[in-house]
């Protein structure tokens, strides 16, 4: 069958309610109850009820007869954190998925489904961005959700699965600030497979939040290009040409203006991340 990995710093207060709407999720076909869908929540650095909250889900998952383990981990990795939870994992097919987003009920079963194949395989669904409380989020949300990598392809942020063979393309996931990038990089777009099934995840709330997520996703993929400049070209493209950008900004002025003054910030040294693996929700 298939085992989620959960890797969660922090996430008090978000990762109940994701593990609330994972149990709600269909049950993936062909389900054998000897090889039952597994649930890894992997906290790792947390100084906050992380762990408790995802413990409190555990008679749920019991009742659904799907394996739930919880890997706690005193180093601030997420990385390291998905190594120990793909070391422990008992299924073959694999998906990896933050700790704060909201899955449709047929999202599991459909990316079971997908990488359900011998040839090696990654698949991800279709992303929605939830409201902010903020104009100045809503509008950079509603702007980047445009942008051609978000808006084409297979990005996989938040949520994917890939199956054994795919896996097998790796060793151990590095010390790297874009470890879903390293995943996803490991596939050809032909080898990507995007389901119907969605779900959502938070922007960060705030400019400053804004500028320091988007001040570590660009040190992330130049990180991962210095690090396996072989496996960049699978990227896709990351950016708007001129031509897309113009109409971008023809078709929604207010969103690009937040996105190009988030964009000028990250050159300062304003707004430095709090560590390197804050989730920067804070106003």
């Amino acid at each position: 069958m298939i085992s989620i990995l959960i890797p969660a710093y922090n996430e008090e207060g978000f990762i109940g309610d994701s593990l609330a709407r994972l149990l709600r999720s269909a049950e993936p076909e062909g389900a054998d109850p000897n090889h039952p869908v597994e649930v890894i929540v992997l906290p790792n650095g947390c100084t906050d009820a992380t762990a408790e909250e995802a413990r409190a889900q555990a008679a749920g998952f019991a009742a659904r007869g799907w394996r739930f383990e919880i890997i706690e981990r005193s180093e601030g990795s997420k990385t390291a954190a998905l190594n120990a939870g793909i070391a422990a994992a008992h299924n073959p097919r694999l998906v990896f998925m933050d700790a704060d987003i909201h899955i449709s009920p047929g999202l599991i079963a459909a990316l079971a489904r997908a990488v359900d194949r011998e040839a090696p395989t990654y698949a991800s669904g279709r992303f929605r961005i939830r409201r902010a409380r903020s104009l100045v989020s809503r509008s950079y949300a509603r702007f980047w959700a445009r942008l051609p990598f978000m808006a084409k392809g297979v990005p996989g942020c938040g949520i994917a699965a890939v199956n054994a063979a795919g896996r097998a393309r790796w060793d151990e996931i590095p010390e790297v600030i874009s470890d879903d990038m390293f995943i996803r990089c490991h596939f050809a777009p032909s080898e990507m497979v995007g389901v119907p099934e969605g779900f959502s995840w938070p922007i960060a709330e705030g400019f400053g939040a804004l500028v320091r997520v988007r001040r570590r996703q660009n040190r992330g993929l130049a990180e991962l290009g210095q690090k396996r400049p072989d496996l960049v070209r699978n990227a896709g493209q990351t950016a708007p040409g001129r031509g897309e950008k113009i109409g971008l900004m023809l078709r929604d002025p207010l969103g690009f203006a937040v996105y190009a003054a988030v964009a000028l910030a990250v050159k300062t040294p304003l707004w430095q991340p709090r560590s390197r693996w804050d989730r920067d929700r804070g106003a």
